[in-house]
């Protein structure tokens, strides 16, 4: 029982080969895979995607990097998409300050009205955070989700991921938490409780070792779970069970 809890099997370096990618993840025993919206469109392939296939979920959300140009018409069709029975979270949402694609006044405002929209949905949130650890924190005590959230690919301190966790949020572990360099990841992973945690691919970036400088796939999770397991002296299957609990207690699936 794995689930890759945040991917992108929508994006178009996947179009040539969807099927393998698909036998892969079979092969590799993923039970589950959450893909992620970044925009309207990327929303809605997500939908469909997850009506095609019963293992697949959908989020629905709008990107940081993606926030000019929305309209009222891109919420109601998102809130619309939200209702479906297969979507399961909000986002991914939050804020990037590393880029800077989208002006951060920007940024911020469409980061509340997606947690407002989130709590309208009755959805938890999906929260992409890219150097806004204050402003990012200051947003969610100020506009709290009513339904929770979790921190997908958490790049953060352990002394921010304690706020983190006691403002209710869960701490999803990707790729780079098996890399070479890797401090921060390692500590927070080693520390969190075991309830509140997930692991994910964000494919197709951010691969992880062995096979990093390839295309992300959602069968590569299972790095990430063995990266915990060696982290923490569990078994691999007890920490790709509890990763799948914690998600599902969350997505309530």
């Amino acid at each position: 029982m794995i689930w890759d809890t945040h991917a992108h099997l929508d994006d178009p370096r996947y179009r040539e080969d969807f099927e393998q990618i698909l036998a892969n993840i079979k092969m590799a025993q993923i039970s589950r895979v959450t893909n992620v919206g970044y925009d309207l469109p990327s929303s809605e392939n997500s939908v469909e995607l997850a009506h095609r296939y019963e293992f697949i979920y959908a989020a629905v959300g709008v990107h940081p990097h993606d926030v000019e140009g929305v309209s009222a018409k891109t919420w109601e069709r998102l809130l619309q998409l939200a209702q479906d029975d297969k979507v399961i979270g909000w986002g991914e949402i939050g804020l990037d300050y590393y880029r800077d694609l989208s002006p951060r006044s920007i940024q911020k405002d469409i980061f509340i009205q997606q947690i407002e929209l989130a709590n309208q949905a009755g959805l938890p949130i999906i929260i992409h955070n890219r150097d806004a650890h204050e402003d990012l924190l200051k947003t969610i005590k100020e506009h709290p989700p009513q339904h929770g959230g979790v921190f997908h690919c958490y790049s953060g301190s352990w002394e921010m991921a304690k706020i983190v966790l006691n403002l209710g949020f869960y701490i999803s572990f990707a790729g780079p938490l098996t890399f070479k360099n890797s401090r921060y990841a390692v500590e927070v992973a080693a520390k969190v409780p075991r309830d509140r945690f997930f692991v994910e691919t964000d494919s197709p970036y951010l691969t992880p070792e062995p096979y990093r400088g390839k295309r992300n796939e959602p069968a590569y999770v299972r790095e990430v779970v063995a990266k915990i397991a060696e982290i923490r002296k569990l078994d691999f299957e007890e920490v790709a069970r509890q990763s799948f609990e914690n998600a599902s207690k969350l997505f309530k699936v």
